[in-house]
């Protein structure tokens, strides 16, 4: 190990320490959760970035995802002919990209990816590798069943995965609502993953790899951090409890392809309304804020949210394990996620490297791992609406931890991250990077 892998290291338990300052309860910590969640993290990190059957299999699984990706991109091309091109591609008639267009380029995987996973769940394919990860959870960490059921729901899917206990969120204690919250926040779904996939793979061939690592690496870290933040003082119904997902399973095969894709084209709608309003309002506060810094303090240099996120997450960049040179940079892009959304700071990583302005290859690779989730404001609004609709009984209780959950998703991010930081290595960079 170097040095910025043992400051990574060191990393995760100044994040738990950070937590614990934020708790609502410091003497009631499950300590079985922190110690196995940390154990859990470990353990996939040592098997993707240290075992060699385990750098295989990223690769395998990266590979994987790529061709897949390939493959959704043919429907958008039909129906969007040149403008669904990715950069450098050329079509069957010679026709050449007109560059990179979220909109017919990105977008449309999210609907092949939603109807892929409703197959998925047709098959009970998708349930059964949820209650794997729940059992585990559950055996190991002393959760309930159903915030275990929620964390490895989120794994796979977005703000769905509450349905899965759905009979059981009337009855949930004030600390289960915090986890799924958290859960849901401190991941991210995978027709999402897609999405961000797509906007990375031509800088970062392997982003696919690291985001599927990422996403099993957050799952355990959402238990840990939720539990320091908002502890368990009541007994939970279903603990110690293995629970079965709930779900309504369509009659045939077709019209769970149909919903599927029904349900991403919704999802799109979605994004591109949250991306619209949201940008378009923090365009509006940075003129105030630029204006504020210029008339008032008198600052030559143009002051905006991004500069202002970079300067706070700047310490937790560092303690990421991210190199000075880079820190300034990956601050600024961890810290937008918060207020912009994942999919602009994304956005963001992609023109940092396709400019070159990350020296050290360590520092894209954490900075992936720490944006890999939903942990932003208008995500919290939205997992709120969600899960209040519901459990209506419980929109106070919901509400009440919605602020500290977005602190835990935050750190249960960052948390990933430096796991991440922790194992890797520039030995490992050919395998690990794409080259």
């Amino acid at each position: 190990m170097d040095v910025y892998n043992l400051i990574s290291f060191a990393g995760i338990f100044i994040l738990i320490g950070f937590a614990w300052l934020l708790s609502a309860d410091k003497k009631s910590m499950n300590f079985r959760v922190i110690i196995w969640g940390i154990g859990l993290q470990i353990i996939i990190g040592v098997f993707i970035f240290i075992v060699p059957v385990g750098s295989n299999l990223f690769s395998f699984v990266n590979n994987v995802v790529i061709k897949v990706l390939d493959s959704a991109s043919a429907g958008a091309k039909f129906v969007f002919g040149r403008l669904a091109l990715a950069p450098g591609q050329t079509s069957e008639v010679g026709e050449e990209s007109l560059g990179f267009i979220l909109a017919f380029q990105a977008f449309p995987t999210i609907i092949f990816f939603s109807a892929l996973i409703a197959i998925l769940y047709y098959f009970r394919i998708m349930p059964l590798i949820i209650r794997a990860f729940a059992y585990v959870f559950t055996k190991f960490m002393r959760v309930s069943g159903a915030e275990s059921l929620v964390a490895a729901s989120n794994i796979f899917v977005g703000i769905e995965s509450a349905l899965t206990v759905k009979p059981y969120l009337g009855r949930m204690t004030q600390s289960e609502l915090c986890t799924i919250l958290t859960a849901g926040m401190a991941t991210v779904a995978s027709n999402v993953l897609a999405l961000y996939v797509f906007g990375l793979k031509a800088q970062f061939p392997t982003i696919a790899g690291h985001l599927v690592s990422a996403s099993l690496l957050s799952a355990p870290a959402a238990l840990v951090m939720s539990k320091i933040v908002f502890p368990e003082k009541d007994k939970p119904e279903t603990l110690g409890i293995h629970v079965r997902p709930f779900y309504e399973k369509e009659s045939t095969l077709f019209e769970a392809i149909i919903n599927g894709a029904n349900a991403g084209v919704k999802m799109i709608v979605g994004i591109v309304a949250l991306l619209i309003a949201v940008l378009g309002l923090v365009a509006l506060v940075d003129l105030f804020v630029s204006a504020l810094g210029t008339w008032i303090f008198g600052l030559e240099t143009e002051l905006s949210l991004k500069t202002i996120c970079g300067y706070i997450f700047y310490p937790l960049t560092i303690i990421l394990g991210v190199p000075v040179s880079d820190a300034g940079e990956v601050s600024k892009i961890i810290g937008e996620r918060v207020i912009v959304t994942e999919v602009v700071a994304y956005k963001d990583l992609a023109v940092a490297l396709e400019q070159n302005l990350l020296q050290h290859r360590r520092s894209a690779v954490i900075t992936t791992y720490a944006l890999c989730g939903f942990a932003h404001l208008a995500s919290m609004a939205i997992f709120v609406g969600g899960i209040s609709a519901l459990a209506p009984d419980k929109t106070r209780n919901i509400a009440a931890v919605a602020l500290r959950a977005l602190a835990a998703a935050t750190l249960a991010c960052l948390m990933t991250a430096c796991v991440a930081g922790t194992f890797f290595t520039e030995g490992k960079a050919s395998i690990l990077f794409g080259d």
